[in-house]
């Protein structure tokens, strides 16, 4: 695929020239990308429009925001969002305990300002004309939201788990994305030098409005199919059996249909992985997966489903590999 001449953003460094160079540099970052995510990045990154990106827990969204941080070299700046946040804690805040110190240390000073002053009200009056001193950058405290949009290089911003918000956090938020500039009423508009990369990521656990949906390209991502999941145990634990790794992914697989509180994410089977490496394992077993299982599962009725279906399992996989015993060849009856 050729490279776009669409160049929406002059003098900005557009990240990748083709579809195909997204899924090479990102498997650089040992992250293994299907050219459905691949395509959503490459149109993001050339639109400079936000992903939003949703999925179960743990299907490796918020390493994406990560790989693309590390794929083009930019800075990541993470937003985890929560119930009750507001904007002081997304966007700024001042640091009155400096402020303070500052206005200790120049009490001085400040005796020389409101010298000659005739009452409370001249004084006032004076020390208010130095406002700009004490609310100025030096005091400025730049949360997430901030430091993107003030950042001197490009950078990726990761707006983690948005559906924890309040849907007032949600149209805050909005504005910011729609300008990609905030207004700090002591120091006026902050616009953008550069128009920050932003990642959303969301759990649904609740609906998203309609218009965030629409100033974003939308991505899900689901749990990996079992070739993907294989070939991601066999990148990033390469030292993992071949026949191990493909008895532990049909494992996870069959793990994650069953009715649980919380079904294994990818690093956890990850860690399944590296445990089982650890113990020089080179094949399931019942008892193995029943010490083994806290390492993927980390509720014990998800436990308790799960031991009797990896049973079974067990034993499938032993019967599949079971090799027939050897026969007597037929005598020879006719000499």
């Amino acid at each position: 695929m050729v490279a776009s001449k669409l160049d929406f953003f002059a003098g900005e460094r557009v990240g990748f020239a083709s579809i195909e160079e997204v899924i090479e540099r990102f498997a650089g970052e040992q992250y293994i990308c299907n050219r459905t995510i691949a395509t959503v990045v490459y149109l993001a990154t050339h639109l400079r429009k936000p992903i939003l990106v949703e999925g179960p827990a743990g299907v490796g969204k918020t390493e994406l925001a990560k790989v693309l941080a590390g794929a083009l070299g930019h800075e990541l700046i993470r937003l985890q969002c929560y119930e009750g946040l507001d904007e002081a804690k997304a966007l700024y805040e001042w640091e009155y305990a400096k402020q303070l110190l500052y206005t200790q240390i120049l009490k001085d000073k400040i005796g020389e300002v409101i010298a000659g002053t005739k009452s409370l009200h001249e004084a006032v009056e004076r020390i208010s004309s130095q406002d700009d001193v004490f609310f100025s950058e030096r005091f400025i405290l730049p949360r997430p939201l901030l430091r993107a949009i003030s950042s001197a290089e490009p950078c990726v911003l990761l707006i983690d788990e948005i559906d924890k918000s309040d849907t007032e956090f949600e149209a805050f938020l909005l504005e910011v994305l729609s300008d990609f500039q905030v207004s700090v009423p002591e120091l006026g508009t902050l616009k953008a030098r550069h128009i920050p990369l932003v990642v959303l990521t969301s759990n649904n656990a609740r609906e998203m409005s309609d218009a965030l949906k629409r100033r974003c390209l939308h991505l899900y991502i689901d749990f990996p199919d079992r070739e993907q999941e294989r070939a991601i145990i066999r990148l990033k634990v390469p030292e993992v059996a071949a026949h191990l790794a493909d008895e532990l992914v049909g494992a996870v697989q069959a793990i994650r249909k069953l009715d649980l509180k919380k079904a294994p994410s990818i690093s956890e089977t990850l860690d399944w992985a590296k445990a089982l490496t650890l113990l020089n394992v080179d094949t399931l077993d019942s008892e193995l997966v029943n010490e083994t299982l806290s390492t993927i599962l980390k509720y014990e009725g998800d436990i308790r489903k799960a031991q009797q279906e990896l049973k079974e399992y067990v034993a499938r996989q032993k019967t599949k590999t079971a090799r027939p015993a050897a026969t007597e060849p037929p005598k020879d009856v006719l000499h």
